[in-house]
């Protein structure tokens, strides 16, 4: 076999024997001020990810333009603790400076329910309270008007569950979004509602939980469909997660008002 007079034993040209190996032992000390290449691995280092110099003033916690598309309502049981929305005192609670104001929000539903607003947060809700209030410089009017419009814009695209047995028939809300029981504050799906199923007979409404809105058509003469429906409600209630309201109510002149046989 010939050999090639330019290559040395190890197979490398001749003219690299004095080029060291990437990756080879330093047979030096380094220069610190030589300049710095940047293609050198720097060990350990991993960039951060670009969502993270996201400023915090502008999360939805401290920023009004960003939380206003996120708030929805959303009820809560009779009883429920928290800051009436309604006896907000701005001025008072600006002023009481280094004071902390963590109690939920607090407006007054139909039939004495709760109503809070919550901004998703992917897995769990952010309940919006005085101070956020305070950081948004908003009015409790903003958050109202935000939170319904907000709620109509999804139960606009929002599917029904539409379930017939003779003379009987159900709709109901339950996409699973949180949302679905809200439903019931918006005029425009007490309107559908009483168009669907209030020819001939009265519309009962349920509201278990947060995840289902629930509506009957009561016939005349067909008591035992009420009982039905009151127990079906109290038995969702029972176990649900989120319950909400274990009476019945239904819808008169388009208003929800507690049922009464």
């Amino acid at each position: 076999m010939d050999i090639d007079p330019e290559r040395t034993l190890d197979h490398r040209p001749a003219e690299l024997d004095d080029v060291a190996p990437e990756g080879a032992l330093r047979d030096a000390p380094p220069d610190p001020l030589a300049p710095i290449d940047p293609n050198a691995p720097v060990s350990g280092h991993v960039p951060p990810a670009e969502s993270a110099h996201r400023s915090a003033a502008l999360a939805p916690e401290h920023d009004w333009s960003a939380a206003a598309g996120l708030i929805l309502p959303a009820f809560r049981p009779v009883g429920t603790q928290g800051m009436p929305i309604e006896a907000v005192d701005l001025e008072a609670l600006a002023a009481a400076q280094g004071k902390s104001y963590t109690q939920p929000l607090l407006d007054e539903g139909p039939c004495g329910l709760a109503v809070v607003y919550a901004m998703s947060a992917g897995g769990f809700d952010i309940i919006v309270n005085g101070d956020h209030l305070l950081s948004w410089r908003i009015t409790p009017q903003d958050i109202q008007d935000a939170a319904i419009a907000n709620l109509a814009a999804w139960s606009a695209t929002a599917p029904w569950t539409d379930e017939v047995s003779g003379h009987r028939r159900l709709l109901s809300s339950d996409t699973g979004e949180g949302n679905d029981a809200a439903r019931i504050l918006l005029p425009e799906v007490r309107a559908h509602l009483v168009r669907e199923l209030g020819e001939g007979g009265r519309v009962l409404i349920g509201l278990p939980e947060r995840l289902l809105l629930l509506a009957g058509s009561l016939r005349p003469g067909d008591e035992e469909f009420a009982a039905l429906f009151g127990e079906f409600v109290l038995e969702h209630s029972g176990a649900a997660d989120e319950p909400i309201d274990r009476r019945v109510f239904e819808l008169v002149d388009g208003q929800l008002v507690e049922f009464a046989a």
